[in-house]
């Protein structure tokens, strides 16, 4: 059975930092293409960053030079480390595995950027 489970979410004053998780069980990780998605509300899910099997990397323009995704095969986790959150940052943030015809989603952690 595959999981995706994320974690790290909470609330953060802005300008703080905050690393989410998403930890893997139950597919071939290093296979996986792994990225970080968000759903504001009121809004479409967006993606955030993502990191290829291969390792290359992209961000979304809005989070480039303050969010950094990385990826631990070892550990079958993918992280996203952000730095001097925003207001607009608030969001439910989704992990996603995909690879092929294979695509899963976790849950999704809430992060709250507020005073």
């Amino acid at each position: 059975q595959v999981q995706v489970v994320e974690s790290g979410g909470g609330l953060v004053q802005p300008g703080g930092s905050l690393r989410l998780s998403c930890a893997t069980s139950g597919i071939i990780f290093r296979l996986y293409h792994m990225g970080w998605y968000r759903q504001a509300p009121g809004k479409q899910r967006e993606l955030v960053a993502r990191i290829r099997n291969g390792g290359t990397i992209n961000y979304s323009d809005s989070v480039k030079g303050r969010f950094t995704i990385s990826r631990d095969n070892t550990k079958n986790t993918v992280y996203l480390q952000m730095n001097s959150l925003k207001p607009e940052d608030t969001a439910v943030y989704y992990c996603n595995a995909a690879y092929a015809n294979a695509d899963y989603w976790g849950q999704g952690t809430q992060v709250t950027v507020s005073s």
